[in-house]
């Protein structure tokens, strides 16, 4: 080989290691598109593996979310300029990026914000809401986000790795008074395969032996392999921090899905909760007007002397009772909202109204029992009263009026059984465990290792310079277990993998029956709320009937204002449990679907219902 030839080949390689030394030099912000690039290519391949299907997973904050909008609109009292985001923040001196956080758009700019006049909300906007405003819903689009970035790093271990150094040192030896330099520049390429075998090759050049006058070229090349034979030896065992991280961004995946319908009937519950305390606050405003009005006319018939001063002391009393019950009522409201707005990532100190139409639409069905029981009243009691002492017959409640996802019990406890992520997740974490106890089991053995490099050197010696093995490499190493003792925590971590087993086991033994106490308890939660919504339905017409008739009694002076007072009180206390019943059904439906996981959350927060009658048709045609 001529020296020419050699020293292209080392301006070649020195031109390569120069240009890798400008792309090792790239911006932090190429680094995080780049990592963002390959964590959203990653959640989208385990989408489709764990939910069979693909949706976009943002974890980049708009600047634009509402409750940062509101802020700004309405004037709310901050207590620094983090309150309204990342990009809100004054710089600091060597931060890495000047356009970080990136201006992203969110879809809460369309929500229009009047000034001087509250925001107001539906349950489907308080749903969208919660899904962009949440610091909790963002934290857990985060996890997905980082489990998808430690598995690229897993991935990374079996990739190949290119390496380029340089170095340069300058030495001056004060007893000969000599000064020398020596300069370097090496690269290098490895890669570890999945079966354990490591290959790496190194080039290292004398950087000084590239000048004109010198006589030899100072290189060298060194290939290498190696292999492990018995500990840490086998796919099953290289792999294994590589398989679970693959794994763990499935379970992520459906935590995280499980997570946004737990989520999303926890808002419509808050949601429900604040509509049924605004309810109760109509009818303590209600009744405290009534109250007033039963005072007003006890003193003006006791002033006529119809009825005694006790009488007005009473309904004195009663008014100043439904007083103090409407105060409670308005801050029982006040509380409970600002609750709400804190649950979908807005201030508690925002302007925020709810829209009452939800409620109406959810009374639909206790107004039908309403007006049935309505109509029965009028009509009159046509059936025949049983004597006194005749005996007692009790009727228990029946399937006659079932709602829709009152479903039989063992039908329901197999589509939990069959579709509850979580359970899924505790099956997979036994397999897990197993391989812990394969794992634990293997750093037992005895540790053996073969290797083999070859290096390469320049050599010019006789004047011609040329290629030449001057040196071959191969061993085996051993690390015999010869005292147990060496084996101490290999030991223990054994024994703990099986107790983990054990424990993983346990752990999906319970939440087995977990399940199916709580889809048995949501069954009972449904029928007693729907037997509820019509025995509060019918004491609702009931206390409306004494209080007309009580009405007409006092007037007569055949009745005593404490049989009004009461009579009122009565009304208003079936008027707010008719409006928790209603709440309670509705509310049980949705946990119910909630612990079959059926029920579908889309990518804004919102919720898709299933059909039940879907599953039972499909049910009978199994049967048949």
């Amino acid at each position: 080989m001529k020296r020419n030839s050699i020293r292209c080949l080392v301006c070649a390689v020195l031109l390569s290691c120069c240009g890798m030394a400008m792309i090792g030099c790239r911006s932090p912000s190429h680094y995080r598109e780049k990592a963002d690039e390959v964590a959203y290519d990653v959640i989208e391949e385990k989408q489709q593996e764990a939910l069979g299907k693909t949706s976009p997973l943002q974890v980049e904050r708009p600047s634009d979310i509402l409750r940062r909008r509101l802020i700004e609109a309405q004037n709310l009292a901050v207590s620094g300029q983090a309150s309204l985001g990342t990009d809100a923040l004054d710089p600091i001196p060597h931060w890495p990026e000047t356009g970080y956080p990136t201006q992203v758009s969110s879809p809460d700019a369309n929500i229009p914000i009047q000034p001087g006049r509250p925001l107001r909300i539906s349950l489907i906007d308080a749903l969208k809401i919660a899904a962009r405003n949440s610091p909790d819903y963002q934290s857990r689009k985060e996890d997905v986000f980082r489990a998808a970035l430690s598995l690229d790093l897993q991935r990374d271990a079996f990739r190949t790795v290119f390496t380029t150094t340089g170095r340069a040192s300058l030495t001056r030896n004060t007893v000969t008074d000599k000064t020398s330099l020596d300069a370097s520049a090496s690269a290098g390429v490895g890669r570890t395969l999945k079966n354990g075998l490591d290959i790496s090759a190194g080039l290292t050049l004398g950087l000084l032996s590239m000048l004109p006058g010198a006589e030899t070229v100072d290189w060298g090349f060194d290939p290498s392999v190696s292999i492990p034979l018995l500990r840490g030896a086998g796919r099953h065992i290289v792999t294994e921090p590589l398989t679970q991280a693959e794994r763990d961004v499935i379970y992520q995946m459906w935590t995280f899905e499980r997570y946004k319908r737990t989520f999303a009937v926890d808002i419509a519950q808050r949601y429900y909760n604040v509509l049924r305390q605004m309810d109760s606050l109509t009818n303590s405003e209600n009744n405290y007007r009534s109250s007033v009005q039963s005072a007003r006319w006890s003193r003006r018939q006791a002033d006529a002397g119809r009825i005694p001063e006790i009488q007005v002391d009473q309904a004195v009393q009663r008014e100043l009772s439904s007083r103090n019950s409407w105060i409670s009522a308005q801050e029982g409201f006040k509380d409970s909202l600002d609750s709400f707005k804190m649950a979908i990532g807005l201030p508690a100190d925002a302007q925020v109204i709810l829209d009452p139409n939800d409620l109406v639409q959810l009374r639909e069905r206790a107004e039908q029992y309403v007006a049935q029981m309505r109509a029965a009243s009028k009509a009159g009691n046509t059936e025949e009263v049983p004597p006194a002492d005749a005996p007692v017959v009790l009727v228990p409640p029946d399937r006659a009026e079932a709602g829709p996802y009152e479903i039989d019990e063992a039908l329901a406890i197999e589509l939990a059984l069959e579709n509850r992520l979580d359970l899924r997740i505790a099956n997979g974490e036994v397999y897990d465990a197993q391989r812990q106890v394969v794992v634990a089991a293997d750093s037992l053995r005895a540790s053996v290792g073969l290797n083999a490099g070859v290096r390469y050197v320049g050599d010019n010696s006789d004047g011609t310079p040329s290629l030449q093995a001057t040196q071959y490499d191969g061993g085996v190493t051993l690390d015999l277990p010869i005292d147990e003792r060496s084996r101490t925590r290999e030991r223990n971590n054994y024994r703990a993998s099986l107790i983990n087993l054990e424990r993983a086991t346990r752990s999906v033994q319970t939440l087995e029956d977990q399940i199916k106490l709580s889809i048995r308890s949501e069954l009972r939660t449904l029928l007693e709320s729907r037997e509820s919504l019509k025995i509060q339905a019918q004491s609702v017409v009931v206390a409306e009937k004494r209080v007309r008739s009580t009405n007409l009694f006092l007037e007569a002076g055949r009745a005593e204002i404490r049989d009004l007072l009461d009579a009122q009180d009565s009304l208003l206390s079936a008027q707010n449990s008719l409006t928790a019943a209603v709440v309670s059904y509705r509310t049980a439906e949705l946990q119910f679907q909630r612990d079959l996981d059926l029920l579908t959350i889309t990518n804004e927060g919102l919720w898709q219902e299933f059909s039940p009658e879907d599953i039972k048709n499909g049910s009978q045609q199994q049967q048949g």
